[in-house]
């Protein structure tokens, strides 16, 4: 019922569920416009992260790197640069919810800023998530989508990841040196066995999501150490988002077959700039998940739409899932003004949207 209830609750699958059935009015769903490749992928990925949260291998990492933390700007540091790695691996969603209350908890015991370290928290779990295939559910979806090989997506994505880190290593400096008690090591013990078996998959996933293996194998060993480790983290998959990517591929199967609006579409996607700015300013109100969809079915600018999806993400709180996390995280953990911190948070997260925004943008003109 939890899961049912969850399900329900999904706003951005609420609104999809409503445009897929206005849709099928309109035109019927065909069978060969569902890309079953990257729904079994995102199946399998959900999954592994699941697993990978269950076994606590980022509560372990967070303990371990705060230990070392003397003074704010460090302790900041070491929390945005594990965001931006475990959002490599674990996607931003998870990192979110793993390191967001494990800082406000320090935070409000030593009296610490609040709203810039949540912040920055969130913001490096998208710049982390945008640097793999799999940190992103999107990310899947356009290395299906357009057959991208691992070369090509690493040089797509490296250049944007050094270019963020850049700009975020510079906000660092306005961060005060205040000194904090260094943080005692919690007694977590990761269970290696499982976490080597759950890596080995993973690497045996990755080949799945660029096709060399049929994904369907990855997604069943995935399931079946789920099963084997607890049923229950079988419970915690994201089945809104699966549902999600299901109702898009039926809304623009059927928007496809309407001739004025694949027209009015195609207007909008015509070169390699509009399609990065119609990715950036679509995933401002419907998330960038649906819109790479939208968007990436009526174009063949792959980078474009990579850049602008990820960008994207950044902005307003349903540019990405993430974002809606980091709010609700901190409202449940947060002990400063709940108006005040979406206040900064929106500041902070559209000035972002604009800096990315004219980095992506050079990336694109000058091929970088």
């Amino acid at each position: 019922m939890t899961v049912l209830k969850n399900i329900a609750k999904d706003r951005i699958l609420q609104i999809t569920v409503l445009i897929t059935v206005i849709s099928l009015f309109f035109a019927r769903p065909r069978f060969v416009d569902i890309n079953f490749h990257t729904l079994w992928s995102v199946a399998a990925m959900l999954t592994i992260i699941q697993i990978y949260a269950y076994l606590h291998v980022l509560d372990v990492l967070a303990y371990k790197l705060t230990s070392i933390a003397d003074n704010t700007r460090k302790l900041n540091m070491l929390f945005t640069a594990l965001a931006v790695i475990a959002g490599m691996f674990l996607g931003n969603d998870i990192t979110a919810l793993t390191l967001i209350p494990l800082y406000l908890n320090i935070a409000k015991r030593y009296k610490l800023p609040q709203i810039l370290p949540v912040t920055l928290i969130g913001m490096g779990a998208n710049i982390g998530a945008a640097f793999t295939p799999w940190g992103n559910p999107h990310n899947i979806f356009l290395v299906s989508r357009y057959n991208v090989s691992p070369l090509k997506f690493f040089e797509w994505s490296v250049p944007y990841l050094i270019l963020s880190l850049i700009i975020m290593l510079l906000v660092f400096l306005f961060i005060p040196k205040k000194e904090i008690p260094t943080q005692k090591t919690e007694p977590i013990r990761i269970s290696w066995r499982p976490t080597i078996i759950t890596t080995v998959v993973f690497i045996f996933f990755f080949f799945g999501v660029f096709r060399a293996i049929d994904i369907i194998w990855p997604l069943i060993v995935a399931i079946v150490l789920a099963l084997a480790i607890n049923p229950r983290i079988m419970l915690k998959i994201d089945y809104a988002l699966l549902l999600t990517f299901t109702g898009f591929f039926i809304f623009i199967s059927d928007i496809q077959q309407i001739p004025a609006i694949v027209n009015l579409i195609h207007d909008m996607v015509y070169s390699e700039i509009s399609t990065y700015f119609a990715s950036i300013i679509s995933s401002q109100v419907m998330s960038n998940v649906p819109s790479t969809i939208l968007v990436g079915k009526f174009t063949n600018y792959a980078q474009a739409l990579f850049l602008g999806s990820n960008i994207g993400g950044f902005g307003s709180a349903i540019g990405s899932m993430a974002n809606m996390l980091v709010l609700k995280t901190f409202n449940q953990h947060g002990s400063v003004s709940k108006k005040k911190f979406f206040i900064q948070w929106t500041i902070m997260q559209f000035a972002g949207l604009i800096i990315l925004t004219i980095v992506g943008l050079g990336l694109l003109i000058f091929r970088i």
